[in-house]
């Protein structure tokens, strides 16, 4: 139902996918777009959905979020991203989308335990 207004939105999506590692990133959607493919006036369109190495959690089901994931899976860089990261995406009732990279950081081991390792050969 959705599945072509988010083909609309894949190439803004992605660049956010990208730009989600500095910083949350959040786009404002078009509720147009989303009242053309839905008969009700306002549609209900809010979804969270949890991504983690390319499998998906939807927190909140709905056939925006399904569409959603769907069309990202079929697009070869979207998938690249979402297998190599984790992201939380959310779509709120005013329509901004956001898009939050919550791969864990690993920590870097501090460099006096490097040179302790060291020593001990």
């Amino acid at each position: 139902m959705y599945t072509s207004t988010w083909k609309k939105y894949l190439p803004v999506i992605k660049l956010l996918l990208k730009k989600s590692a500095t910083a949350e990133q959040s786009f404002k959607l078009n509720r147009i777009d989303f009242e053309k493919n839905n008969r009700n006036r306002k549609p209900a369109c809010s979804f969270n959905i949890g991504l983690t190495k390319g499998k998906f959690n939807v927190l909140t089901q709905s056939a925006p979020a399904k569409d959603l994931v769907e069309v990202l899976m079929q697009d070869e860089g979207a998938k690249t991203l979402l297998r190599a990261n984790q992201y939380n995406i959310s779509l709120d009732s005013d329509l901004v989308l956001k898009i939050k990279d919550t791969t864990p950081v690993l920590e870097a081991a501090a460099p006096g335990e490097e040179e302790k390792t060291e020593g001990a050969e």
